[in-house]
């Protein structure tokens, strides 16, 4: 029996010490107040102290996943004293005495927390209830609002966890056992209200918990539903009400489209979280979770010059180079853009209810219900009209979700931070959506909701792995180097690339080795997909890394293993096509040294495209981080309009190469007239030879189909392409090469010229008058 008696004693003394610790709390900190609490995740603090913003308990939904845990756990005080008596009975008198907790037990950042607004025992944010009966938490609000009801939600009293249904006392802040319990020490994932659950996550799921908000695309989607408008968005409907995603919820910005916490239009694709610097990319570790301020010597680290933490509105990085809100101002941070783009919206919602709805909406971002009637038509929210009984009340679907980004863009003060893309797009989309239903729509010419290539994050290129069957959030390692933000660092480093995290687009990490002193990864060389490597050289390593993934995945090496010795003009059904992939601008650019086009036997290619000394690599003809073209510089040679268009009016020979009789068109047009033809003569050759009409479209996988019923279309029943022959597989490949590399009248217009030739003439095409291109060589490139 003595082994039992023990642990008795030990659990005794265990309790013992757990009740004096509860008395310590309270006797350092308010009552009720027991330690630490967590982070709240935005850039100020997790509530305003003295605002006078009512919170919103009527008409939003409590999150799904909320439901009532089957007991309640004891008080410590009624629980300690009946097991301290049962393990005195059991120990006998020869065991040590029991060694009382000091009464002075320190409490590790209990003066940190206690002054936070965590702990700010007289804001609304703790006291809404008390005047209610009964004076309790409910449970749509328990979980953030209340210590107990937070411990109820992760399951931290023995209930089902993620679930709510008792309500709370009142007099409790966050308080010390909400966040370090036996449930937040493991947790890892948070649910969000649109039912989206996070995965993989650290410490910060405990903020995230609550820092979420209470709607979701989902929940404005089924309001509008239930009322049976969900095809007729211009209809006022007393079913309607707008649809508050409530407070602070800095993971609904973070997490984008991930989380679907802003309204998201359907057909548009939206970022999705927002890549930090990686020491500096959670909750926890861009605010310090007691006190909740941001740490901003660390912010100053790279940001030198934000003196304060209003500065931090100020800035705007290197991925942000279009103007979204469309005053022509560049200068200003991302938080101004995004406040340009919500005035907008404010005006188009104003001038919609106005000629649609029939009723003047006005807004005051501090009283509830938000919008309300513009009783005397002058757009302004006047005192008089700020009443309950005055909320605005036309509302219809379209209005509806516009109503709902413009609150998400304000509830999160720290928006701009913590996903100011996401918030950019959610605001321009209900402008773009509110314009198509008035007769005078905002003007949207200057404005941008995309940034450019390597930071669109809401793109394919970097969303295309989200969904479940394609990876659910995880870029394959035949993927990543090129289509995930730390894949590139680590193809440099280690030789491979193994998954990687989806991104929203490329970082600074991607390129620079020292984000400090944005030093950039050293690459001597890089090797292509035929085997062949090359490089810019010693003046220029930095624009190798651009050749790391503008290079293709295939090459004639890949083509010619894939046809092996099949005859040139027999089908071969175990033949597929081969898609070089996209923009493989350095394969075009070096040519034959490389071989990324199909190159046939006999025949001679132009290899590397030599320009003037200056412009002759990626990153001295493209801007580093927008990649435009740097079109100013061209004119110092080129005497045409410094536009995009303006190049492709650029020739360097008299030659007519595609037989059409114009000699004074640039080069782009001679390479456009060959891919036309090539295209017309694929088609025929499938038909003839092959037996199978063929249509192609550039932007639907696999690209190539079989046109079963002659039609030129692509009907539902009509699926790829399979009737290929080795020289049909040839000619294909180069034109999509062409296809999916539209600066190559730029980067190598000779060679781009002789593959598309020697394809044309692979499947029978006719060549009168036409000229191939002669094999250009260039020294001294370096």
């Amino acid at each position: 029996m003595r082994p039992r008696r023990r642990s008795l004693a030990l659990l005794g003394i265990l309790i013992l010490l757990l009740s004096m610790t509860v008395v310590a709390c309270q006797d350092n900190g308010t009552p009720e107040q027991t330690g630490e609490a967590t982070q709240a995740a935005d850039p100020t603090t997790a509530f305003e102290e003295g605002s006078s913003e009512e919170l919103d308990t009527s008409t939003e939904e409590a999150p799904a996943e909320e439901a009532a845990p089957t007991e309640e756990a004891a008080a410590p005080e009624e629980v300690a004293p009946t097991e301290e008596a049962e393990a005195a009975e059991a120990t006998p008198a020869t065991d040590p005495p029991v060694t009382a907790a000091p009464a002075d037990l320190a409490i590790p950042f209990l003066a940190e927390w206690s002054a936070s607004p965590h702990n700010d025992a007289t804001s609304e944010a703790f006291n809404h209830w008390n005047e209610e009966d009964p004076a309790e938490v409910p449970t749509d609000c328990a979980r953030c609002h209340s210590t107990p009801g937070y411990v109820d939600y992760v399951g931290a009293d023995g209930s089902e966890p993620n679930v709510v249904n008792a309500p709370a006392p009142i007099g409790t802040t966050v308080q010390c056992e909400a966040c370090h319990n036996t449930a937040t020490i493991v947790k890892n994932s948070v649910i969000f209200p649109s039912g989206i659950e996070i995965q993989n996550l650290g410490d910060e799921s405990r903020c995230m918990v609550c820092h979420q908000g209470r709607a979701s695309t989902v929940s404005v989607d089924t309001q509008i539903a239930d009322a049976g408008l969900a095809e007729d968005l211009d209809t006022v409907s007393e079913d309607l009400g707008f649809t508050n995603i409530h407070y602070y919820a800095a993971a609904a910005t973070q997490y984008g489209t991930l989380a679907m916490g802003g309204y998201q239009y359907g057909g548009n694709a939206y970022d999705a979280r927002f890549d930090h610097v990686p020491s500096h990319n959670t909750c926890i570790e861009c605010h310090n979770p007691h006190t909740l301020e941001v740490n901003l010597e660390q912010c100053q680290a790279c940001h030198t010059d934000a003196a304060t933490v209003e500065d931090l509105a100020s800035i705007r990085m290197f991925g942000s180079l279009v103007d979204y809100d469309g005053d022509g101002d560049m200068e200003e941070g991302i938080a101004d853009e995004i406040g340009g783009l919500r005035d907008a919206l404010y005006g188009a919602m104003q001038a919609y209810t106005a000629e649609v709805s029939g009723t003047g909406l006005i807004y005051d971002a501090a009283t509830y219900p938000y919008f309300f009637n513009d009783t005397n038509a002058d757009g302004q929210a006047g005192e008089d009209e700020l009443a309950f009984d005055n909320a605005f009340n036309a509302w219809t679907p379209r209005l509806t979700k516009a109503a709902y980004n413009y609150q998400v863009s304000l509830k999160d003060p720290g928006a701009y931070v913590h996903g100011g893309k996401y918030i950019i797009q959610l605001l321009y989309d209900g402008i773009e959506d509110l314009n198509t239903a008035v007769a005078e729509p905002v003007d949207m010419a200057a404005m941008n909701r995309l940034d450019h290539g390597h930071f669109a994050g809401s793109e394919e290129a970097f969303r295309h792995w989200d969904a479940a069957e394609e990876g659910g959030g995880i870029v394959p390692g035949s993927c990543a180097k090129c289509h995930s933000a730390t894949g590139q660092p680590q193809f440099i480093t280690e030789g491979v690339n193994t998954s990687q995290p989806a991104s929203n687009g490329l970082n600074c990490g991607t390129c620079h080795n020292d984000l400090t002193e944005f030093t950039v990864y050293e690459v001597p060389s890089v090797r292509f997909p035929s085997g062949l490597s090359v490089s810019f050289g010693e003046r220029d390593f930095s624009a190798n890394m651009c050749l790391n993934c503008h290079q293709g995945r295939e090459s004639t090496v890949s083509v010619n293993a894939r046809i092996g010795d099949s005859p040139d003009d027999e089908v071969n059904e175990n033949l597929r096509f081969v898609n070089i992939h996209y923009f493989a601008a350095g394969s075009t650019l070096f040519g034959t040294e490389v071989k990324g086009a199909y190159e046939f036997a006999g025949q001679e290619y132009t290899g590397r495209n030599g320009h003037v000394p200056i412009y002759d690599s990626c990153t001295e003809c493209h801007g580093i981080h927008d990649l435009q073209i740097v079109v100013e510089d061209c004119g110092d040679c080129h005497e045409v309009d410094l536009t995009v268009e303006g190049l492709r009016s650029i020739r360097v020979s008299d030659v007519d190469y595609d037989g059409d009789g114009d000699v004074t068109e640039g080069v782009f047009g001679e390479i456009d007239t060959y891919r036309e033809n090539l295209l017309a003569a694929i088609q025929t050759y499938a038909t003839e030879v092959a037996g199978v009409n063929l249509i192609y479209d550039s932007s639907s996988y696999p690209y190539w189909f079989a046109d079963d019923d002659a039609n030129g279309r692509i009907n539902d029943e009509e699926g790829g392409f399979a009737s290929w022959t080795p020289n049909l597989l040839r000619a294909a490949y180069n034109y999509q090469d062409s296809q999916k590399e539209p600066g190559a009248y730029a980067h190598n217009p000779s060679y781009i010229l002789q593959i598309l030739y020697d394809s044309i003439n692979a499947v029978n095409g006719d060549l009168t008058g036409k000229t191939r291109a002669e094999i250009r060589t260039y020294d001294d490139l370096n």
